[in-house]
């Protein structure tokens, strides 16, 4: 949003709740263990203290805990038989240092899908709408993949793909014999080639840690310097965002924040606000922003802000040993990402299953299992050593992730407690439903037939029940898109039906969710309401 807004012409300040990162100090990726105090298991006394939430997301350990906020400054409620697993990033670039890049477009399926199945709504927009904005942002953030043409997971401007291992490559001829579905190779916002001033990706695969090279896109590497160019771009790092401030006569005049150092209030003035704070943050700016005219916060004339709280559940970690594939050489490690089998459930032309609404998809990858395989295998000296490096097997592992539906009664609303800057903090009441729990068990099932299909070996069989809501960090919805003003917080273009100079763009305007990735249509979202607010600011319309 900065750099659209910057280069269409206009003045840019925004605000970033936490410090800038610097890569010689922040970033780990080249980092041996030996080089760490903790050797890469980190304080652990430190993280339970500290970060108690956040040490549970695969990403947030003794390399990169910096990425992450820490809890106790940072606290938020739910009640307690509906667990609420909430994973941030408060630093210039957010969470984009350490995502896992999967880049994705919505379909039709996503985003019509209630003319489908009649449940719920459908977005104000379709497929047509956002195709031009996903092409244009794929071109300028480089996203890797391979054009296959299916229907449910449209095409992109890729790069050239990643290559696929010799254990995906026989996976991928047993589950389309056996299934009739296509193994592809991931979407990742990692470069494959040079792309826009930026090397190629060198395939370390520890994307989590920051990356030197700006390889994959974060926005203090790709965006933020393009906003900068333009000599029209101001950054103040360490400005807590409290509310939305808002002029008698209704609409918004700025932002009120909180020095994170100093503790002290300030406000900054301007003619257009756009709240980008990721889904629940903005929900809870926009609810934390009361005055006589808005009593319940900006946007809460209807009941909508707050509420229909989405995100993916998994199923994880199925898979095994592929039988008759062993190896005394290493194919060369790295790659950062892996296959995916596209949803093949209720679309059109796919398999009907009438137990439950939307649908799931699997990521997978078969890789060496060099470390498992030796701490598998009996015995010592020159012949264990034989053993270990003569017969290394493929590992297959597979996941699968489906989607929530978006559910008026998952809310969140401002709690009584307060964070360390005295702002009131969100209460999350949401969990699963019905139509999950019965998707979980058949995401469960095709796993056990796609591993017998591989006929896997040394079986390591996934956990029971759902992931935890919030673990997926994908969280969306709560102050949804739509053109009835009485059901929706903002319009097809991102804009607050109560105040036409104040837009939200990040995943809370979403109206589904989908079972796939929300970050490359958030930013389709985003830069295309980026266009609509400098075409209508230039007008004199907002």
């Amino acid at each position: 949003m900065a750099k659209e807004l910057a280069e269409k012409g206009m003045q840019v300040l925004m605000l970033e709740a936490g410090p800038p990162r610097i890569p010689d100090e922040d970033f780990s990726e080249h980092v041996w263990p030996y080089g760490l105090r903790f050797r890469g298991f980190g304080d652990q006394k430190s993280l339970l203290r500290e970060q108690p939430v956040q040490r549970l997301c695969y990403a947030c350990d003794e390399y990169s805990r910096q990425f992450f906020i820490k809890d106790d400054e940072h606290p938020y409620t739910f009640p307690e038989d509906k667990p609420f697993m909430w994973i941030r990033g408060r630093q210039v670039g957010g969470k984009t240092f350490c995502w896992a890049r999967i880049s994705y477009r919505y379909s039709d399926n996503e985003l019509q899908a209630a003319s489908r199945d009649g449940y719920g709504e459908n977005w104000p927009i379709a497929y047509k709408d956002l195709e031009p904005w996903y092409d244009y942002v794929e071109s300028y953030i480089g996203v890797s993949g391979s054009r296959e043409g299916l229907p449910q997971l449209p095409d992109g401007n890729f790069l050239p793909p990643m290559r696929m291992t010799c254990g995906e490559e026989h996976a991928r001829g047993v589950i389309q014999k056996q299934f009739g579905w296509r193994l592809i190779i991931d979407r990742t916002a990692n470069l494959t080639v040079p792309h826009n001033g930026r090397p190629a990706c060198h395939y370390c695969d520890q994307c989590q840690r920051g990356c030197h090279t700006a390889s994959y896109f974060n926005s203090p590497s790709v965006t933020l310097p393009a906003a900068a160019r333009t000599g029209r771009f101001t950054l103040v790092t360490d400005a807590v965002v409290s509310h939305v401030v808002m002029n008698d006569k209704g609409k918004a005049a700025g932002a009120g924040y909180i020095d994170r150092i100093t503790r002290e209030a300030r406000e900054v003035r301007a003619k257009v606000v756009v709240l980008a704070a990721a889904a629940l943050e903005s929900t809870r700016i926009l609810l934390n922003s009361r005055s006589r005219r808005f009593p319940e916060g900006v946007g809460a004339s209807n009941d909508a802000l707050g509420h229909y709280l989405m995100d993916h559940f998994t199923i994880e970690h199925g898979g095994g040993t592929l039988p008759g594939m062993t190896s005394s050489q290493r194919q060369p490690e790295g790659r950062p990402c892996g296959v995916i089998i596209p949803k093949y459930v209720n679309i059109a032309g796919g398999e009907a299953d009438k137990r439950f609404l939307r649908g799931f998809y699997f990521f997978a990858d078969s890789r060496q299992d060099l470390y498992g395989h030796a701490f598998r295998t009996p015995g010592f000296g020159n012949a264990f050593r034989a053993k270990v490096r003569g017969e290394i097997p493929w590992r297959f592992s597979i996941t699968g992730q489906g989607e929530c539906l978006p559910r008026h009664d998952n809310y969140v609303q401002l709690d009584e407690k307060r964070d360390a800057w005295g702002i009131p903090v969100l209460h999350i009441h949401a969990s699963y439903g019905e139509n999950e729990r019965i998707m979980a068990e058949r995401i469960r099932q095709r796993m056990g037939e796609i591993v017998d299909a591989l006929k896997l070996e040394n079986r390591k069989e996934p956990p029971a029940g759902l992931s935890p809501f919030g673990k997926n960090i994908h969280e969306c919805g709560t102050a949804r898109m739509g053109n009835d003003p009485k059901k929706s917080v903002v319009n097809r273009f991102n804009q607050v039906h109560d105040v036409k100079n104040l837009f939200v763009t990040d995943g809370s305007c979403f109206v589904t969710q989908g079972c796939y990735e929300p970050t490359l249509t958030i930013m389709a979202i985003s830069a295309r309401a980026g266009d609509y607010i400098a075409h209508e600011y230039k007008r004199g319309n907002l």
